[in-house]
């Protein structure tokens, strides 16, 4: 679960969606420019296992699988939170948000 605002910081995939109207990697949302070698531009939203640190979470302490995260899904989901910047995304009081 990530806000609006981390959306922006998210990987991008190398080959488009087939899905047009919601995706954000197609040449009309701006997304994509036409004969692009996504292979060669996009080294920066790409994920390297070997130069990249894996953080750990801020309340559980447990490795992050997602680069640029501080908390992990199963602790921003139950915490209602956005699993990058900790943003509050949703009133968990009446709800009980397990990971089962």
């Amino acid at each position: 679960m990530v806000c609006e605002k981390c959306e922006k910081k998210l990987g991008k995939v190398i080959t488009p969606d087939p899905w047009k109207s919601g995706a954000r990697n197609t040449t009309e949302s701006g997304g994509r420019t036409v004969n692009e070698n996504k292979a060669l531009t996009s080294s920066k939203n790409r994920f390297n296992p070997y130069t990249s640190k894996f953080e750990t979470c801020r309340i559980c302490r447990q490795k992050v699988h997602q680069v640029g995260s501080h908390y992990c899904q199963s602790c921003a989901y139950k915490k209602g939170i956005c699993a990058m910047c900790g943003k509050k995304m949703l009133n968990t009081k009446n709800y009980k948000q397990s990971s089962t």
